[in-house]
């Protein structure tokens, strides 16, 4: 599907690299909705992330995470998703039938930076898991669903969604234009 008939904008990448902020900063400047899908959880279970993984482990909140992205189904919406949302294909695939997936993509060094709260986030990690280990093992993850990355390193959150703002318009253009449609501009432009 193009992205013309796509409504929504959907953004993954790792704890840290800015969804929930870059998403309400996205949604007030290309005038969409907005959801974070981590607070879905929150408010569907009655309890924090950290809760959910202290409770019953990690693998049960990626469990509620893929069923919470699965019934997600709404039009012109920024979606924050949860870091460990890529580790679900269904979800993906189902986030991507109405959805521009954008990685913000961000390095080790930024994010640990960012981070203070490492071991008490509701992060869906196993116990024995480095932060460096769960990077790259998401990395690969992220850039699999991307359709658009953005480098957020040394990027400021308004500057992030002006980027992706920038990047939705050229991937609109570029997904919408056939050769037929190149044709027609350069004879109308001659």
């Amino acid at each position: 599907m193009p992205y013309n008939h796509k409504t929504n904008v959907v953004l993954i990448g790792m704890p840290g690299s800015g969804k929930s902020t870059v998403g309400v900063i996205l949604a007030k400047l290309i005038t969409k909705r907005y959801m974070d899908t981590d607070i879905l959880i929150q408010n569907h279970t009655g309890k924090s992330l950290q809760e959910i993984v202290n409770d019953e482990g990690h693998m049960k909140l990626r469990q509620i995470e893929e069923k919470t992205l699965l019934s997600v189904d709404c039009e012109n919406h920024i979606i924050a998703t949860g870091g460990s949302a890529a580790y679900s294909h269904p979800a993906m695939e189902h986030l991507r039938a109405n959805g521009v997936i954008v990685f913000l993509k961000a390095d080790l060094d930024a994010l640990r930076a960012r981070i203070h709260n490492y071991e008490t986030r509701g992060l869906a990690k196993r116990p024995d898991q480095s932060f460096q280990d769960l990077f790259a093992e998401r990395d690969v993850l992220y850039k699999k669903y991307a359709e658009i990355i953005v480098d957020c390193s040394r990027l400021t959150q308004d500057q992030v969604a002006e980027e992706i703002a920038e990047q939705l318009h050229r991937y609109q253009h570029s997904a919408t234009i056939t050769p037929r449609d190149e044709l027609s501009e350069k004879l109308t432009v001659a």
